[in-house]
């Protein structure tokens, strides 16, 4: 099992546990982020929490105090007892704001660290997962991750748990000072917090669940725009303004109407349990009031008497434990928000990454002078060998060469829908191989499985007599350059978009591939030249200009094997030339997979495999199929076209 396997494995539970499953999995790893700061940040919560509560404590004893010189006036000797009561008070609210102030700047500190953290984690395992993830995720859903879920995370770390720990610690210390002075006044006052819990979970559970559909249409939004963003020329052309405006505010309406639930519960909340802390207080004021007018015996850890010192203090602690109550139930909300923005991510983190078996390794080598063999060195030669050790112990070097043959293969993106049946290709070492056939004939697919973004069903694919499967992922993909129809290109200068292709290349090596591809003549000519920066995918280059930079690229990397998936297929029959050019410097002495709707461009190819609904119909030369008059011969002559 891989590290990231493993990772993945000990993160599993995101999917089947609840929100108490989720918290437990966040705090986990806050704690592995911050083992020794947070403990701290805690301890500083649970100081200031204890503080807070003791005033109560402080005002009994001075009205105790003042009460028993009320009727001596013997006020000098009360002096010394109230100014030391108000001294220690004092000592301990500076205390107080010290550690609340440390515990605001720690949490700070541990919420941005923690959340860089988390992204770090979130796009080291997005860079782990198979294509087939991307290909059944809209981009701008997993774009909400890094936004919205992170920002919900950051208000539930940053505010909301801490206040709610500190929220925790006040109610219980409270309830043990009432408690600890009169039990029958701290029973009428849990009697009223019952009614007040009762209320937060009769909306908050409502509010909780509209909140997660919130952080869920949020994405979706999100990814429409995402998308409405990338097909923007295609809406202009055919006029779709009007139908994407209406998708839109349908997707917009869907978020409000949640948004809207979400917050009428959590709005409804707070005014209620407002009033009812009021009505709370009166009441406990009423019972008071009644407790002392008829001398009703007062019980208590204490076994003080209820007096005026006493029920003056309940007031203010009931007032107290009803505000926590509120603060509980409105960071409830941003709780249940960022538990909803932690599960998204955590399902994220929880996806199965890409498996890799393999274990054959592509090294660095040379021939040794003595025995004539293939021996591994750290420097680079040009020389490639597979690392393929055996079962023996035995470490055999095999030349790499770009000898790729594929044999009885069925593959299905689906189990229900298989797209390859029984195809067997092969390609000798510095062939040319073409691929011919409509769209959906699988000539992209066969390219696919070559270098494994995905794996086959069924049959064998063999690179250099080594079954792929036991070839790193890593290491097969080094060994395989690709040209796509679709090019990309990274914000940077055009110097660094070429040496993408190995980053270890100098200057003039990216310089030589870009004469090599073609494209040193117009990069000269840009403002910058090489230092060119390009943006937004290299907007302000040509569709042909940034295929040959993609060429470049791929030239830089100088792989055995080539695949150019439709490379000129989107640009006209001039630039076409050009970039065919570049193409064929690339090509000349190593293994070539050509996929091409053009005919003109596969012509010289040294294999033209015809492919149709997942089946190879036929192969030959040009002049071999043209000769047999089938397929090839009547796409070639314009009896029907490519789809």
């Amino acid at each position: 099992m891989s590290a990231k396997q493993s990772t993945a494995a000990t993160n599993g539970g995101a999917k089947k546990g609840g929100a108490l499953s989720v918290l437990g999995r966040v705090l986990k790893m806050l704690f592995s982020f911050y083992p020794v700061l947070l403990p701290i940040t805690l301890v500083a919560v649970v100081v200031n929490a204890i503080i807070q509560a003791m005033p109560n404590v402080f005002m009994e004893r001075v009205l105790t105090i003042v009460g028993s010189v009320w009727q001596t006036g013997d006020w000098a000797g009360a002096s010394h007892g109230i100014i030391l009561n108000a001294a220690i008070l004092a000592s301990l609210y500076v205390l107080a704001t010290c550690c609340s102030a440390f515990w605001t700047q720690s949490m700070a500190i541990i919420t941005q660290g923690s959340l860089k953290k988390f992204r770090c984690k979130m796009f080291d395992h997005m860079q782990s997962l198979p294509i087939r993830y991307f290909d059944t995720h809209q981009h701008g859903d997993v774009m909400s991750y890094y936004t919205n879920d992170i920002d919900a995370m950051r208000m539930m770390i940053s505010q909301s748990l801490p206040q709610l720990l500190f929220t925790s610690l006040m109610l219980i210390m409270l309830m043990g000072i009432m408690l600890f002075y009169s039990i029958p006044m701290a029973l009428v006052v849990v009697g009223g917090v019952l009614i007040m819990v009762s209320c937060t979970k009769f909306l908050g559970t409502r509010s909780a669940k509209n909140f997660v559909r919130q952080q869920k249409a949020i994405a979706g939004l999100e990814g429409h725009v995402e998308e409405a963003m990338g097909g923007q020329r295609v809406i202009k052309v055919f006029c779709h303004e009007d139908e994407a405006q209406a998708d839109f505010e349908r997707i917009n309406d869907e978020l409000e109407a949640a948004a809207r639930s979400a917050n009428t519960y959590a709005n409804t909340l707070m005014p209620i349990l407002m009033n009812l802390g009021n009505l709370l207080y009166v009441i406990v004021a009423l019972a008071g009031g009644v407790f002392l007018a008829l001398g009703i015996p007062n019980l208590s850890l204490s076994g003080l008497p209820l007096t005026i010192a006493v029920a003056v203090p309940f007031l203010n602690m009931t007032k107290q434990f009803t505000a926590q109550i509120g603060q509980v139930s409105n960071q409830i909300n941003a709780v249940v928000m960022g538990m909803a923005g932690a599960k998204r991510i955590f399902e994220l983190l929880d996806e199965e990454p890409e498996h890799d078996e393999g274990y054959v390794t592509l090294v660095n080598a040379r021939r040794d002078e003595a025995t004539g063999k293939l021996v591994e060195c750290s420097e680079r030669t040009g020389t490639w060998a597979w690392k393929h050790p055996h079962s023996t112990g035995e470490i055999e070097y095999v030349p790499l060469e770009g000898d790729v043959v594929m044999k009885h293969v069925d593959f299905g993106y689906t189990p229900d829908h298989e797209v390859l049946h029984d195809v067997s290709v092969y390609a000798k070492p510095g062939q040319k191989v073409a691929f011919v056939g409509a769209t959906g004939a699988g000539k992209t697919t066969i390219t696919n499985l070559i270098n494994r973004f995905y794996d086959i069903a069924d049959g064998k694919i063999r690179y250099d007599g080594i079954n792929v499967n036991k070839i790193n992922k890593n290491d097969l993909r080094r060994s395989l350059g690709m040209v796509l129809q679709d090019v990309n290109l990274f914000t940077g200068t055009v110097m660094d978009n070429i040496r993408y292709g190995r980053l270890d290349a100098t200057d003039d090596e990216c310089i030589d591939a870009a004469k090599l591809a073609g494209a040193d003549s117009f990069i000269k000519h840009l403002p910058h030249g090489y230092d060119t920066m390009l943006t937004d995918n290299g907007s302000q280059l040509s569709q042909g200009q940034r295929q040959l930079v993609s060429i470049a690229r791929a030239a830089v990397a100088d792989p055995p094997v080539m695949i150019l998936d439709e490379a000129t297929s989107s640009i006209d029959t001039r630039t076409e030339a050009i970039v065919q050019r570049g193409m064929d410097a690339l090509m000349h002495g190593r293994t070539t997979f050509v996929i091409a709707h053009r005919l003109s461009t596969v012509r010289n190819s040294d294999v033209i495999i015809c492919l149709d609904h997942g089946r190879v119909i036929e192969r030959g030369t040009h002049d071999e199929l043209i000769a047999k008059g089938g397929y090839y011969y009547q796409l070639y002559t314009g009896a029907f076209e490519l789809e």
